[in-house]
């Protein structure tokens, strides 16, 4: 993780912004669809301030740079960043917030601007509402980005990979059935049209994926649904006359990608229209729009008066898979498990009987060939996680080809991995030890395992939320006086994103408005980290299901947890006086339902074959 020397960015970056009167401009990770994970060009916030995190905001005025980020960003951050950099710990006692300290900086009148494209309509407003109280002027919508200009001819150029269509087999449901769903929530709300600007909403509405974006296979595109009409808007050229054809057919019209803008214009005018003369049953109401949609796509709608911001009703059906897709899960992660399990059994012998040096990059290059030969396989969900010793300790670390560490066997190996399949997703976490772990090493990795397995046998009443369940995976941690700064858990969609909202597991208040839900698929991730010296995660994905109890106190359904991760737990890290007679014997069923689905991938005899008979093998 090398610096990168931002000064003459920064320098070329405040001349801009004199040119265009303002003291203080804002660079946000996302790009025009809020999209966690980003295509190379939008990584504007990356190119300012050379961290390459992916949640973070940089805030420049003409003497200082900012950088906020959250705990799972912390190390790296602090060893990516520059001197002109302030790093602002989110989560910290007394660190202010990106919103707060860009207020801060607006004191006595100065101009705070934004690029009104890559900021979401709430956040615009409240960073606005706090650049009010601190006396600065009001926020300036900066039509062109300013990072772009600096970066130049060198910005990477926008993607034109293809749009396919996801077959039935895979989706499990059909567009027309989707839009008639979808439909039946506009009316409940009374609402004229929904405009869709999330990617893999519109990936999931419409059963498309596309390859825009590294790892998450979606395709740039915005949407607008009305009780009568369908529009994709998206590049055409990026449209085989199969897809064209499969569009018209399901009454979808394709218009061009940034014709969005001139769309939405007309049709605020058209409410305006409806507001005349005429009964009020035929006056057309608001627009809905995603509480993440853009501030400049809102502001094309009209504003606050022709526009209603709500969690997207595409998102929480989305997030409640159908049965194909909970199958395809299932039958994803046993493959996904038989490719971890040869990598580690591959691993551990290169490691301590070949005695071979690998780094952690040619390691996870294996890895992602063993995954390659799985039935399904589309490409890699995120980059490897793979890290050794005190690299370990970097929550998000990313190892760099020809810059990174040779993997030492006598130190903690992380691994966190997934793929992307044409019947899912996955996203599994094993930390192993191929030597002689110390007492602290093992205490924590079963203090976690304890975490993630009190996660995973958890029953609770409907309209319970991750929220409510996080503390679960942490209490033992807890008890030792120790933590870890990153959720629990996030939703995982179906040969989509592998982060998916809206539920999750964790200490974020939007996960205490959601319950969860029966079709609910989410990570069990607790972890340890100890910076400069190792670092321990657990992850499984986990379904939501409903369960029998011999009460139903309130006549609620009781619901639980599907493990469907198959890949063992390491036996090396394991301090066995730690668990209880109940843990030892989830572990050991666990144990036997993974070997019973893997073991006819590998040949009698084989590396993978006793490596995976030893990990399983009942304590």
């Amino acid at each position: 993780m090398e610096k990168v020397n931002t000064t003459e960015r920064l320098t070329r970056l405040r001349e801009l912004m004199k040119q265009h009167k303002l003291d203080i401009y804002i660079v946000p990770s996302e790009d025009s669809h809020a999209s966690e994970y980003i295509a190379p060009c939008d990584a504007r916030r990356e190119y300012i301030s050379g961290f390459s995190g992916s949640a973070g905001c940089a805030v420049i005025t003409h003497e200082k740079a900012a950088l906020a980020t959250d705990g799972r960003y912390f190390n790296q951050a602090s060893k990516q960043l520059d001197d002109n950099w302030l790093l602002l710990k989110q989560g910290l006692q007394d660190v202010p917030t990106w919103q707060e300290w860009s207020a801060e900086q607006s004191e006595g009148g100065k101009v705070v601007g934004v690029d009104p494209t890559v900021i979401s309509a709430p956040d615009a407003r409240k960073v606005a509402e706090k650049i009010k109280k601190r006396g600065g002027e009001d926020l300036m919508a900066v039509e062109e980005n300013l990072v772009d200009i600096i970066w130049g001819s060198q910005r990477p150029p926008q993607p034109t990979g293809p749009v396919k269509i996801l077959p039935q087999q895979f989706a499990g449901k059909d567009v027309k059935t989707k839009l008639e769903e979808l439909r039946k929530e506009l009316e409940k709300k009374k609402s004229s049209g929904f405009i869709v600007s999330m990617l893999d909403e519109i990936a999931w509405l419409f059963n498309l994926r596309g390859n825009d974006i590294p790892y998450n296979p979606v395709f740039f595109s915005y949407a607008a649904i009305t009780s009568s009409t369908a529009t994709l808007y998206v590049n055409s050229s990026k449209l085989s006359s199969e897809c064209k054809m499969y569009l018209t057919d399901n009454g979808i019209s394709v218009r061009p990608y940034e014709k969005i803008f001139d769309d939405t214009e007309i049709l605020a005018k058209s409410l305006e229209t409806a507001d005349g003369d005429g009964p009020p049953e035929a006056k057309i109401k608001k627009f809905l729009v995603s509480n993440k949609t853009s501030w400049a796509l809102k502001r094309s709608l009209g504003g606050e008066a022709k526009v209603e911001e709500i969690r997207s009703p595409i998102g929480d059906a989305k997030a409640v898979k159908n049965e194909t897709e909970l199958e395809g899960m299932r039958a994803c992660h046993v493959r996904d498990g038989a490719a971890l399990i040869e990598y580690f059994a591959w691993l551990e012998h290169q490691l301590t009987v070949e005695k071979v040096k690998l780094d952690e990059v040619a390691a996870a290059d294996k890895l992602e060939e063993l995954r390659s030969k799985q039935k399904s396989f589309v490409g890699l969900s995120f980059d490897t996680i793979s890290s050794t010793g005190a690299n370990a300790a970097v929550i998000h670390y990313m190892p760099e080809r020809g810059n990174c560490s040779i993997i030492d066997p006598q130190a903690v190996y992380l691994c966190d991995s997934g793929a992307q399949y044409l019947d899912g997703t996955t996203d599994t976490t094993r930390t192993l030890h191929f030597g002689d772990p110390t007492g602290m090493e093992k205490k924590a990795y079963t203090l976690v395992l304890k975490g993630n397995i009190a996660l995973d046998v958890a029953v609770f009443p409907k309209g319970t939320s991750g929220f409510a369940l996080d503390t679960l995976a942490r209490q033992f941690l807890w008890e030792e006086g120790l933590d870890y700064r990153h959720g629990t858990g996030h939703g995982v969609g179906s040969y989509l994103n592998v982060h998916e909202g809206p539920i999750g597991i964790g200490t974020r208040i939007q996960y205490s408005e959601v319950p969860l839900a029966p079709g609910n698929v989410l990570s069990d991730e607790p972890g340890y980290y100890e910076d400069g010296s190792f670092g321990i995660r657990i992850e499984n994905i986990i379904m939501v299901k409903e369960v029998e109890t011999k009460h139903k106190f309130g006549d609620k359904p009781y619901l639980g947890f599907e493990h469907v991760t198959m890949v063992p737990y390491c036996r090396n890290l394991i301090d066995e006086n730690l668990l209880t007679r109940k843990e030892k014997h989830w572990l050991n069923e666990y144990h036997a339902d993974i070997h019973a689905k893997t073991k006819d991938y590998f040949k009698p005899g084989s590396i993978a074959m006793e490596w995976l008979e030893r990990e399983t093998t009942p304590i």
